[in-house]
């Protein structure tokens, strides 16, 4: 195993590299630039509209643009004359060294920015995630144990309904019902918040803090509860007519633990693919749930960004999430290994 992890690593490096070329290339000819708001106001100096140019180093041609956003320009002659231009502009270390940059927005480091948003969105991700196991497992065991009963298809109906609402149209009806239309009783203000993580103003509050999860997290669990629970009924239905599944009832085994150790252990093998393509989602968000319920997480930033052409972090954001999609498959073929003895890769 170990040697395979090594092999699959390795082969990472190139996969990486061809797709920061791709990404860079493909953020960099997009409509617009950075330069565009700059560009819709006269009262800026065209001195001083160059001086930032040669900052951002968009004076460059594409493919030197590139190579210093990769492996820094301590190589090359900088030209940072200009006013209110940051120290550390001129000089960039490139993504290899960990450097990605100044935001052209706000002439903040690129990863203080990430660093400042992706706890948060790791907060809203981990419950979303959880509560979804908790709920999307069980109805899909259930229902594969008793296929064709009321529960079941009760079960894949609402799996069709949650798999068909728009997610921002879902969002915006639990605003709708949750903050516009019910209210406290005893307080009488509204009986869940609109947005936010937590109300500005106020003392630590676990309470608070869960009133403010409910919503976002409501609104992302039902998506992936349909798409989970389906998957992992149809993984079981196929796994319980196994000859080995037969062989287990046949020698007296408990029915909870051939159902618990022999064929749910198996389903969820495909599952772990599934998540696997899911995990990148912990790093960058729910577009929909931040932006609704103005959550200050990665999905945000990567939304203004791209409203404000901040190509820097767009391009972080962008190549930390394909690197995290190659260890999040390399991660599940461990699981393989772990929940299927069968599965050996040396």
């Amino acid at each position: 195993m170990g040697t395979y992890i090594i092999r699959r690593l390795l082969q990472a490096i190139p996969m990486l590299f061809l797709v920061s070329i791709v990404l860079f290339a493909l953020v960099n000819i997009a409509p617009g630039g950075p330069m565009s708001a700059y560009s819709r106001t006269n009262r800026m100096p065209e001195e001083k509209k160059e001086a930032i140019r040669r900052s951002f180093g968009l004076d460059k041609p594409l493919p030197v643009q590139y190579i210093v956003w990769l492996v820094g320009n301590d190589w090359m002659q900088i030209d940072t004359d200009g006013d209110d231009i940051p120290d550390g502009y001129g000089t960039r270390r490139g993504i290899l060294r960990g450097d990605f940059g100044f935001s052209y927005k706000n002439r903040e480091p690129v990863l203080d920015q990430i660093a400042d948003r992706l706890p948060n969105t790791v907060y809203l991700m981990f419950f979303t995630l959880l509560f979804t196991g908790i709920v999307a497992i069980p109805i899909g065991i259930i229902s594969a144990i008793k296929q064709y009963s009321g529960f079941d298809i009760t079960a894949t109906t609402l799996s069709f309904m949650g798999q068909a609402i728009p997610e921002f149209w879902l969002g915006l009806l639990l605003i709708l019902i949750f903050y516009a239309t019910l209210n406290n009783p005893f307080t009488g203000e509204a009986l869940l918040p609109s947005g936010g993580m937590y109300t500005l103003g106020e003392e630590f509050s676990i309470w608070d803090r869960v009133k403010h999860l409910i919503l976002p997290v409501t609104m992302g669990m039902v998506g992936w509860i349909a798409w989970y629970s389906r998957f992992l009924r149809s993984s079981m239905l196929e796994v319980i007519n196994q000859d080995y599944i037969r062989t287990a009832r046949a020698k007296g085994q408990l029915e909870r633990k051939v159902l618990y150790k022999h064929a749910l252990r198996n389903a969820l093998i495909p599952l772990v693919t599934m998540f696997a393509l899911d995990f990148p989602y912990i790093f960058t968000g729910s577009l929909y749930a931040e932006l609704l319920f103005s959550w200050p997480g990665m999905g945000r930033l990567f939304y203004t960004s791209a409203t404000s052409r901040d190509y820097p972090i767009l391009l972080a954001i962008l190549i930390i999430g394909a690197g995290i999609v190659v260890l999040s498959n390399l991660m599940a073929d461990i699981a393989y290994a772990y929940l299927d003895p069968r599965v050996r890769y040396e």
